[in-house]
């Protein structure tokens, strides 16, 4: 027997056979303006992945659900007359790589590219339309070399107050070019872990140990290059209002910025020149303030604190060092503090209130210190309840709830310049009274902090930087790429130092200067890459100023017209790709002020028992497992068939074969298998009508689909699909022209399928031409929809009967005659009295015998 006949119907041979005619043909590449075969006329339409980072573990069932979608929507579009621009990168810079070659010695860029051919096969397995033409490597030297000249626009500029906007740093009038350059380098305080030898973002810090290896991590202060993301803050927060994001997404975005208005005051150190200046979004609490709390690696700590209170304080730190800052922002952990021997004053009551240092307050937001006002915030009740410091009531509520402990906005009590006023009021008029007085003023405040954009790691994308005196400049455009050394051994020096550190002579510059051992992050690559699909092959500019304006264009703010992938980067990628968009269109490269317009976020795919995949539950389900035993066309299908893209949901077996049965069905619907064990095609497909009833189905179908695409219900398109087959599977004649439509309907989910299908009926039939995918999406005629007839219930004394088919437009007499006439129901009242008729339009004609 032929493997033919042991599968429903033959994907492993249709498969690939259609992905090597796609790969022969180019089918799916998209010409730049100016290129041959470019359609000027059509619109455009830019749908993108999320790319991915090339793991050694290859894809698992979660991955290629947005894939799956994407792919939908591209040939989709294609359909309509878009040219479509669909690509595939890697985002490949990363540490599991370098830690990979810590153990074996391997350079990275060897697992790099045995990763990227996995994942690449495994991709092109699945049958997705990508332009592969146009992939692009973020380790590649020919695409970081632009990474790294994007990194010298971003450090040769500066953002002008006047004119909010990035200018050349040329502009600039001041003595110090350095301290307002959009890339900086500070000492900052960072999670170091000794182990990995490298700085971690506080993402990579679970329970203080590195997300990779669960080694432990410690606070220390670094020097590190930052950019300054929060010149940006106010636009990336108004900006956000003219994109096609979920609801959630925006609002994530908006709480990590997290704009305040307050104030800030100034609190001068008892028996010092010092002053400790706190923003309070709550200045009308003022005079309930009791205490300072300022955090443990704050500068001042040094000056203020006491000798006998030295130690205490020293042993703090130490143990904060050893927390995340998400550890320490916990609101639910028990709050903890030092005294540090030192006293401010409270400038509105003038009265002395001890300073602490406590882990809660975090360096990098605000000031790094806050004002203690127990009475009337929960988290200083609890630290002073704790402490036993004073609780002072100065905001009385207007309800019935209780002053203490009362944190909304109220009257103003206890505070004699603005006793008596509402909450809004008296805030205006403490901070006009500081302001008067030199001791506060109005401010605006952002929990965003400017981007650590330094790590300690040798596979990432080295600096354009050299040092030259203690002082950093920019190389010139000319000497990129700048591309790390071969090292003998990626091992962490142990120091603190870079891996880089230890290639002596490439660090060696000239006779007075040598180069940053730091390296990029990982998001650095993936901050511009929309950008570089559109013109990947450019040796002259990272995106031409055609490709840009074509490929990016739009009446919309963002380029991207679709972009698709997990929450887990709802935050940082797409921040960060923002920032970096809005510089450069602030510089004239880009024509949008935004990278993407729409986003869409898929769920999580779950193992069969109803847990996050991963290797120690033994849950991972691998694709090509799948495809082996069903086809690629099932898979697809049952990914996008298992409920709605964006809803987490679990992974089903005995699902994906009640999907391919679907596909047989299909298959089966077309094609016969003969006495030898071959498939031809049906002789039941016939060049005829459809039959009305036909007719009005597959125009339902056209609808259904067609609009659920559009809106992403992927799973119900294909149940109407499924509705469709099985109405056609026992005709006696199945018309040549419903089935050409259908097959068009079902490409975008199965190309595969029907792909062989389509070129079975051309080769019999003879007068269509080119490949399903090269085919124009169908309309649908509404009049065809329209409901013309109606189905009557028949009933004898409220029992069912019968049923019949009635125009919409019958009479009451004419459902009566006609349900009275009816075999059936004569047969039942013969020899009965019919003592009514009640009739329900459009319903139901129910006879009352006696």
């Amino acid at each position: 027997m032929s493997s033919n006949r042991r599968k429903p119907y033959p994907f492993d041979q249709i498969e690939p056979k259609w992905q090597a005619i796609w790969h022969e043909r180019q089918l799916f590449h998209a010409p730049n303006p100016g290129e041959k075969s470019f359609e000027p006329g059509n619109p455009k339409f830019y749908v993108l992945d999320m790319f991915p980072y090339p793991s050694g573990a290859g894809l698992h069932v979660g991955h290629p659900e947005g894939y799956t979608a994407t792919d939908i929507v591209a040939r989709y579009k294609r359909m309509r007359g878009f040219n479509v621009l669909h690509p595939m990168g890697w985002d490949a810079f990363g540490l599991p790589a370098e830690q990979y070659a810590i153990k074996t010695g391997q350079h990275p860029a060897i697992t790099t590219r045995e990763n990227v051919a996995k994942f690449k096969s495994q991709l092109k397995r699945i049958g997705f339309s990508y332009d592969w033409q146009r992939e692009i490597n973020t380790t590649d030297p020919i695409y970081y070399k632009w990474t790294q000249w994007i990194f010298l626009q971003i450090y040769n500029s500066w953002l002008n107050p006047e004119t909010n906007r990035a200018e050349p740093i040329s502009t600039y009038r001041g003595t110090d070019p350095d301290t307002v350059r959009l890339a900086y380098v500070a000492d900052v305080p960072v999670n170091w872990c000794p182990e990995l030898g490298t700085v971690l973002a506080n993402e990579e810090v679970v329970d203080g140990k590195s997300e990779v290896g669960g080694f432990p991590v410690v606070r220390r202060p670094m020097r590190q290059w930052m950019l300054r993301i929060t010149a940006y803050a106010e636009r990336l927060l108004n900006e956000l209002e003219g994109l096609d994001w979920p609801a959630g997404i925006k609002l994530l975005q908006r709480n990590w910025i997290g704009r305040s208005e307050g104030a800030e005051i100034d609190f001068k150190i008892d028996k010092s020149d010092q002053k400790i200046r706190v923003f309070t979004t709550r200045p009308d609490t003022l005079y309930g303030g009791t205490f300072l709390v300022i955090a443990p690696e704050h500068s001042l700590v040094d000056l203020i604190v006491s000798e006998e209170q030295w130690p205490a304080v020293r042993e703090y730190r130490e143990r904060t060092a050893r927390k995340s800052e998400l550890e320490r922002a916990d609101l639910s952990k028990v709050k903890t503090g030092v005294f540090t021997g030192a006293y401010a004053i409270n400038p509105a009551t003038n009265e002395k209130i001890p300073v602490c240092i406590a882990d809660y307050v975090l360096l990098g937001y605000g000031t790094g210190a806050i004002g203690g006002v127990p009475a009337h915030d929960e988290r200083d009740l609890e630290f002073a309840k704790k402490f036993d410091l004073p609780i002072v009531v100065v905001v009385q509520p207007t309800g019935d709830e209780a002053a203490f402990g009362f944190t909304g906005e109220g009257i103003a009590i206890n505070s004699p310049i603005i006793n008596g006023l509402t909450s809004a009021e008296a805030k205006k008029k403490i901070t006009s009274w500081l302001e008067q007085r030199g001791l506060g003023k109005r401010a605006i405040n952002y929990k965003l902090r400017d981007w650590l954009f330094s790590r300690q790691r040798y596979w990432g994308e080295p600096f354009p930087v050299v040092w030259e005196h203690g002082k950093h400049r920019a190389l010139q455009e000319k000497e990129l790429p700048i591309v790390p050394p071969l090292l003998d051994d990626y091992k962490p020096t142990g120091t603190g130092e870079p891996p880089l550190a230890k290639a002596k002579e490439w660090i060696r510059y000239s006779d007075k200067a040598k180069r940053e051992t730091n390296t990029m992050p990982q998001w650095a690559g993936s901050c511009w890459y929309y950008l570089r699909f559109c013109d990947p092959h450019n040796d002259e500019r990272f995106i031409g100023e055609e490709a840009e304006r074509y490929w990016m264009g739009a009446d919309k703010p963002g380029g991207v017209d679709l972009y698709v992938g997990g929450t887990e980067h709802a935050v940082l990628h797409l921040l960060y790709a923002r920032f970096w968009q809005k510089v450069l269109f602030d510089l004239g490269y880009v024509s949008k002020p935004e990278p993407f317009q729409r986003l869409v976020n898929q769920g999580v795919i779950l193992g069969e028992d109803g847990q996050k995949m991963s290797k120690s539950r033994g849950n991972i389900v691998n694709p090509d497992d799948v495809i082996d035993q069903h086809g690629a066309d099932a898979f697809r299908c049952y990914e996008m068939f298992m409920g709605p893209l964006e809803q987490m949901k679990p992974w089903s077996m005995r699902g994906v074969e009640g999907v391919a049965r679907f596909l047989a069905r299909v298959w089966r619907l077309l094609m016969t298998e003969n006495q030898a064990g071959e498939w031809e095609l049906s002789k039941k497909i016939k060049a005829v009508d459809a039959t009305k009833s036909q007719q009005k189905l597959l125009h339902a179908t056209i609808k259904k689909v067609t609009g659920d695409i559009e809106s992403f219900s992927f799973n119900t398109a294909i149940s109407q699909m499924m509705i469709f087959v099985n109405a056609f599977t026992n005709a006696e004649t199945i018309p040549l022209s419903a089935m050409r439509t259908f097959l068009i309907l079902l490409n975008p989910f199965a190309p595969h399928i029907s792909s062989e299908l389509w070129e079975r009926l051309s080769a019999e039939f003879g007068d269509a031409c080119g490949d399903v995918s090269q085919q124009s999406w169908p309309a649908y005629d509404e009049r065809l929809l329209i409901e013309d007839e109606v189905e009557i219930v028949i009933q004898i004394n409220g029992k069912l009967r019968d049923r019949m088919k009635m125009p919409i437009v019958a009479t009451e007499e004419e459902l009566k005659a006609v349900a009275l006439s009816n075999p059936k129901i004569q047969d039942r009242i013969a020899g009965k009295a019919v003592r009514n008729v009640i009739v329900v339009p459009k319903k139901l004609v129910n006879i009352v015998v006696t």
